[in-house]
């Protein structure tokens, strides 16, 4: 079943699909993908077959690892163009229709009693792979689902999630739930399932609550044991019909209204998640080791970004002080944090509940062992701060015509509201703290150059203007 020890190849026409996928990674170049695992699901519609197979591209200089959920139809899905793979022949010589499986209800609908335990276990058919779903829930508090209608999230890059109406055991319509398959795999815990839970275990009512998740397992010959383990999808509650913190600031920053309140209310929630998680999960000691690893990170980064925008050299010697005195101030206990904060990564929930953060995987393009370490809570503060200062400046770039000051007059209320916020629930002393978190905002601005540099080249102004801010910040600034 194996070619050379790369598993079994699939079809071109697997290859050509994928290297289309906004969540293939390697973008400009067609896949060879051969499959390593693959098992199926019970479909309760007859017709459909349900395979999912984890897939490596086994191009040179490529490993990346890809899960790939099919359907095979004897008949069309109906309104399922856009998810249809290619259609091919089956055994009896009749056609058969291959979906992205996330688009097909039977699918939807599979994963989620797998999730649930209401469905047979997943059957390994291919290489040693298997997998198993896992409730989140206690289970006596744990609904009697039943799919009334399903779709796919739209916009996603990494991920495919799939949104269901629900019933309850009595018909009745139920909360709705939000399935999130994982595209590219790992071996070890995905943080978006194990921090959310954590939360959950809390009593939190910042983070939506988890339902649970399916995990698989596969040979790994790198590994010492030869096999590797992951999180292949995660259903949580789903809260529609809300606006994200994004696109509330940004109308906000447009009307020239004041967000202060909801920026204090933000800053609040962000420093009870970050308690909840010092309190629920591991922490260590920020030792010297730890801080000059860090600190050689950053400085890493900020010689990648001198070698794509030249003029940044001309800050050399005002950076190296802001680096400097970071490596001399205060440090906090590393614990987990969010890991990729900013405004789209928060939801604005009405009735009370109020602000609710999701989507806890980190920077996707990260390697998974380094999202799951404990980190500074001041990269998720420093990572809002930028966050506002991009709705400021997204007003300035679509609106030129309009005063430059009044959004950033408007950027500074947001983040001055938000620290106070966050000390007064945190308690921390964020003075004290101020060079450090200054040096985390400038990583994070040297991180955004580089992007736009390399995609939105227009949109460089943005990160500049704020460097340039930063450093004369520190020239001025009372830190040691």
């Amino acid at each position: 079943m194996t070619e050379n020890g790369r598993g079994t190849p699939l079809p071109d026409y697997l290859n050509r699909w994928v290297a289309t996928q906004r969540w293939f990674a390697s973008k400009g170049h067609i896949p060879v993908l051969h499959s390593i695992a693959r098992w199926s699901l019970p479909a309760a519609e007859p017709g459909v077959e349900i395979r999912t197979y984890l897939v490596i591209d086994s191009t040179p200089g490529e490993d990346s690892l890809y899960q790939l959920p099919l359907t095979e139809r004897t008949d069309p899905l109906p309104n399922g163009q856009r998810a249809l793979v290619t259609t091919v022949l089956g055994p009896d010589g009749k056609a058969r229709f291959l979906y992205d499986a996330p688009y097909d209800p039977a699918y939807a609908s599979a994963i989620l009693r797998i999730i649930l335990g209401e469905g047979s276990s997943l059957g390994a058919e291919d290489a040693g792979g298997r997998a198993r779903g896992e409730l989140l829930l206690d289970p006596k508090d744990t609904p009697l689902y039943t799919v009334a209608a399903s779709r796919v999230l739209t916009g996603e890059q990494s991920n495919t999630s799939i949104i269901f109406d629900t019933r309850g055991a009595d018909g009745a319509p139920a909360r709705p739930v939000i399935c999130k398959v994982f595209r590219a795999l790992h071996h070890g815990e995905n943080p978006d399932i194990s921090v959310q839970a954590a939360l959950a275990r809390a009593g939190s009512r910042f983070v939506p609550e988890p339902i649970g998740y399916v995990e698989g397992e596969w040979d790994d010959p790198d590994r010492h044991d030869g096999r590797a383990r992951g999180h292949l999808a995660f259903a949580q509650e789903f809260l529609p019909g809300v606006e994200d913190a994004w696109r509330a600031a940004l109308a906000s920053a447009s009307a020239e209204e004041d967000f202060s309140r909801e920026a204090h209310d933000l800053g609040v929630a962000t420093a009870a998640v970050h308690a909840d998680l010092a309190t629920m999960m591991p922490t260590r000691e920020a030792t010297r080791a730890v801080i000059d690893a860090e600190l050689a990170g950053i400085r890493e980064r900020y010689r990648i970004a001198v070698a794509e925008i030249p003029s940044l050299a001309e800050y050399r010697t005002a950076i190296e002080t802001i680096f400097s005195r970071a490596r001399t101030a205060p440090w906090p206990r590393l614990q987990r944090i969010h890991g990729d904060y900013h405004l789209g990564q928060v939801l604005n929930v009405p009735g009370g509940r109020g602000w609710v953060l999701v989507d806890f995987e980190g920077e996707p393009l990260r390697p998974l062992k380094e999202r799951n370490r404990p980190d500074v809570p001041l990269r998720d503060v420093a990572g809002m701060l930028r966050s506002f200062s991009y709705a400021a400046g997204t007003i300035e770039l679509t609106h030129p015509e309009r005063s430059a000051q009044v959004a950033q007059a408007w950027a500074d209320a947001c983040r001055e509201a938000f620290l106070d916020g966050y000390a007064e629930r945190s308690g921390l002393d964020l003075d004290a703290q101020g060079a450090l978190l200054s040096a985390f905002e400038l990583d994070k601005a040297l991180y955004e150059a580089v992007y736009e540099t390399r995609n939105r080249p227009t949109w460089l102004p943005i990160p500049l203007a704020a460097i340039d801010r930063l450093v004369d910040l520190a020239a001025t600034s009372r830190h040691p």
